[in-house]
């Protein structure tokens, strides 16, 4: 007998690990206080109510209850549940790095050297040759994106942050009960701010608001994890030699960013933010770089006696002597007879000069600073001292080689059809548009980036909607148009969207490296060329199951005509957060990829709530990019190519009915007559586009009339609003019965790593929906033929997915994910409930006024970002 709501929430609670238990516990009751203290106890009493009665699952008394209370009241449990979101939130993630450095003391294999295990295992299986070959081709390349998924304010961050840092305090076995005192009293201090701060943005942030942003993730996590992810590997692949000799492997994490460059769709990023987006990027990297460099200068104090220094440092110092000697003199002062450590605080004044543009003093490019500190490295090997030579010396350099003097490779992507325009109007000789203007005047920026920087720091273009080889070709005419002929490298990125484009991908780069241009860069770059697939426009388009088949599909023609043409190809996945939109656990994905689609280098965006999620606690990140970089290099080797092959083979019947039953299945919804405008209905997608989250418009159009005029992120938030999720599964379960055989899927979800990722995605995404609640958001729309459907579709899909993976219930056989999803879900019920209320009346009132409806509205915003943070996962 199946279990009930209740029974499965209450085995779930008792799976809660008394740790995280507690945490959730506390900041529950000091919420709980801060909500009497602001309101009274009925406030309290009101969240109670509605929590209780979800939890029973009692939807229809819960909705009586939300529907009785004014408005005011409403809103006032809408922003308690989201706090306690936020709150559960934090301290889940906490958990896992206190688990994931729990795991670390213990010496659990599975944690400290996840990434070494892969290496120890292509050597046992490949040899040792082929395992160096791998790692010395090794590339992760993470891009992260501003797209407007992230529902969270900058300042609810920031007190996030503070409260995580005073749960964290707690754990501290030193602490004692005066300290835990003070600490209880400085987190109720901050959940009353979180609770007293605005939940929605009062205007929508710029593109430069959201550099700023992303520059917190480089600041607290990842300038020190890249180099920590690359010391475990070198501890662990050189054992007892490790720090004492030159690294085993070479940098191999390089960080990529759309934000600022990114201009499809959003006129609000020009060329001036392009290049105001790279001097932030270097202001931060710089400013790193010479707190890294002063701190390591600081404890170097090696003594030219122990450690006499090599002629080339001594050089460097007489050079600098002769451009700076008031400098040189006081840092000898200060440090007499230390000649290294003398070169490392001249380092940072350089890098301060750097930062501040003097010419004269600063270094001309970062490979300039890079070879100060080999020489120092080489000086301190030759004096005695390898220790001193690969410790902090050795992160320093790391840090250099991975985020140089730009942080991140500046990235500018822009739609075939701008391109199209601009080039007609050049190639004309009539005046130019200011759309025209601004696309020269966007390749301008790029050579002067290169320029200051290096190619490196900008050169990737990507073109949206590529549908032949004549979109790539514009841009290099363009750049000509624009420079007059000055030098610029530029690597033309053709990005795949839909399903038609995927399908004639091949003819497209068949005649791509037939262009003059292409043909000189591939001879400049050892014939490296990259090719980006869209998830997101192709599962709108075909829906998830035929979106997902048609990408690997596109994937292994690509690998194929690139081996045919001794390409080094770079697929770059424009993946989502959501998993609508290609997301899920990156590290598995890899693992399913086309065989040789990989070949030891992975490129993908990082989107939205995604960014936090996996880089902004240290632990967390580093256990991310060493279990991605460990995929990387599995899916490189022969055995898991020959499994995919052997899969793709014996599985090609299924897969062709998989498509073809799932395609027909979801075009039959979203083709119907009025779709466009029944889901603006019973959703929350009009609502959204007024949501200030990114600097990015949500639609192309002015209005929803088709599928065609609709982001690939609004299409996913709103359908996650509303419970349906329907992007993540809608087909499926059509599919699976075409298919009909359970024993033959059940096959396929053993052998076919491809099937058995989206099939686990799919669980996800039905395990976040409700049955109850998304049948009482279609009814908004009157168009019970519609609800039918997905009603339908939702049952079959379900029912399938349950019998291939032999299980009673969603997500049974993912302990972790399930308890947390059972946990939340009636919480997130609780929102629905409110959300419905404000959606029902905004679609169903006529008689409200101007201020009735703005009322209403900030309530049916309010419960977006509660909801957001309840699912852990927008658009």
């Amino acid at each position: 007998m199946s279990e009930t709501g209740s029974e499965t929430r209450t085995r779930a609670r008792f799976e809660v690990p008394e740790e995280l238990r507690a945490d959730v516990r506390l900041l529950g009751e000091i919420l709980g206080k801060v909500l009497v203290e602001y309101a009274g106890q009925p406030l309290l009493d009101d969240v109670e109510k509605l929590r209780e009665l979800t939890i029973a699952g009692d939807g229809a008394a819960a909705e009586q209850l939300v529907a009785s209370w004014p408005h005011e009241r409403a809103e006032d449990v809408a922003r308690a549940f989201t706090c306690y979101f936020h709150l559960t939130n934090l301290s889940e993630e906490l958990h896992r790095a206190r688990v994931l450095r729990e795991r670390d003391r213990a010496g659990s294999e599975a944690v400290v050297s996840e990434l070494a295990q892969a290496v120890e295992q292509i050597t046992r299986d490949s040899g040792e040759q082929q395992a160096r070959a791998l790692l010395n081709g090794l590339e992760f390349r993470p891009v992260l994106t501003a797209h407007p998924t992230e529902a969270r304010r900058r300042a609810v961050l920031a007190t996030i942050r503070r409260i995580t840092s005073l749960l964290d305090e707690r754990h501290d076995p030193r602490a004692g009960d005066s300290d835990l005192a003070e600490n209880r009293r400085r987190l109720v201090e901050q959940v009353d701010i979180l609770w007293r701060t605005s939940q929605l943005r009062t205007s929508r942030p710029s593109p430069l608001d959201e550099v700023r942003s992303a520059m917190a993730v480089f600041e607290e996590t990842l300038f020190n994890v890249v180099p920590n992810v690359y010391r475990r590997l070198d501890d662990a692949l050189a054992g007892d030699e490790a720090g004492t000799r030159t690294p085993v492997v070479a940098p191999f994490v390089h960080l990529g960013s759309w934000i600022g460059g990114d201009r499809d769709g959003n006129p609000n990023v020009t060329a001036a933010i392009t290049r105001e987006a790279m001097q932030i990027q270097a202001d931060h990297v710089l400013r790193a770089l010479e707190q890294a460099t002063e701190a390591l200068g600081r404890a170097l104090t090696l003594d030219a006696a122990t450690t006499p220094p090599s002629a080339p440092v001594r050089r460097i110092l007489e050079d600098a002597r002769a451009v700076n000697p008031e400098l040189i003199t006081d840092i000898e002062t200060r440090s007499p007879a230390e000649p290294h450590r003398q070169l490392l605080l001249l380092a940072a004044r350089r890098l301060a000069a750097t930062r501040a543009r003097d010419a004269d003093f600063g270094y001309p490019r970062a490979a300039d600073f890079l070879h100060e500190l080999k020489v120092l490295q080489d000086s301190l090997v030759t004096a005695g001292a390898p220790r001193q030579a690969y410790g902090e010396l050795q992160q320093l350099i790391w840090q250099v080689n991975s985020f140089g003097f730009h942080l991140a490779e500046l990235e500018v992507r822009q739609h075939s059809s701008v391109h199209a325009k601009a080039l007609e109007e050049v190639l004309g000789g009539g005046e130019l548009s200011d759309q025209t203007e601004e696309v020269l005047a966007t390749l301008r920026v790029i050579g002067q980036i290169q320029q200051r920087f290096g190619p490196e720091a900008c050169r990737r273009y990507v073109v949206s909607f590529t549908r032949n080889a004549g979109d790539l070709a514009a841009v290099y005419e363009l750049a000509d148009a624009a420079l007059d002929g000055r030098p610029i490298e530029l690597d033309v990125v053709p990005l795949f969207e839909t399903g038609e484009d995927l399908q004639n991908s091949v003819e497209v780069l068949d005649n791509a490296i037939q262009l003059t241009r292409v043909r000189h860069r591939l001879t400049a770059n050892d014939r490296r060329f990259e090719v980006m697939l869209g998830y997101s426009d192709s599962a709108k388009d075909v829906g998830p199951v035929s979106a997902t088949l048609a990408l690997y599909d596109a994937q292994a023609r690509i690998t194929a005509w690139a081996q045919r043409n001794a390409i080094r190809l770079t697929l770059f996945h424009g993946r989502g957060g959501a998993l609508g939109r290609g997301g899920g656990p990156a590290n598995r994905a890899v693992l399913a990829q086309a065989p040789g689609s990989v070949a030891g280098r992975f490129k993908l965006t990082e989107q939205g709530e995604a960014i936090p999620a996996r880089y902004g606690n240290s632990a967390i990140a580093q256990r991310h990019i060493e279990q991605v970089t460990a995929a990387t290099l599995l899916a490189s080797t022969p055995a898991i190519e020959e499994r995919a092959l052997v899969a793709a083979d014996r599985f090609a019947v299924v897969e062709k009915t998989l498509d073809e039953a799932a395609r027909t299945a979801y075009h039959a919804l979203v083709k119907a007559d009025g779709f466009a405008e029944w889901f603006s209905t019973v959703t929350p997608l009009e609502e959204l586009g007024q949501l200030p989250l990114g600097s990015r418009p949500a639609r192309r159009g002015v209005a929803v009339s088709s599928l065609e005029d609709l982001r690939a992120i609004p299409w996913v938030f709103a359908w996650s609003q509303a419970r349906v999720n329907a992007p993540g599964w809608y087909g499926l379960g059509t599919a699976l019965a075409a298919v009909g055989d359970v024993d033959l899927l059940r096959d396929a979800n053993q052998n076919w790593p491809l099937f058995q990722v989206m099939l686990e995605n799919a669980e996800m995404s039905l395990a976040k929906t409700d049955r109850r609640i998304l049948g009482r958001y279609l009814e908004l729309g009157d168009r019970p033929e519609l609800t039918q459907k997905m009603l339908d579709e939702h049952a079959l899909t379900t029912e399938w997915v349950l019998k291939v993976l032999d299980q009673e219930r969603l997500l049974q056989g993912r302990r972790v994910l399930g308890r947390a999803v059972e946990l939340r879900n009636p919480y997130v019920d609780a929102l629905s409930y409110l959300q419905l209320r404000a959606l029902r009346t905004l679609r169903t009132d006529d008689s409200l006024d101007e201020e009735q409806i703005v009322r209403t509205r900030r309530l049916l915003l309010l419960t977006v970002s509660g909801v957001a943070a309840g699912l852990q996962n927008t658009g």
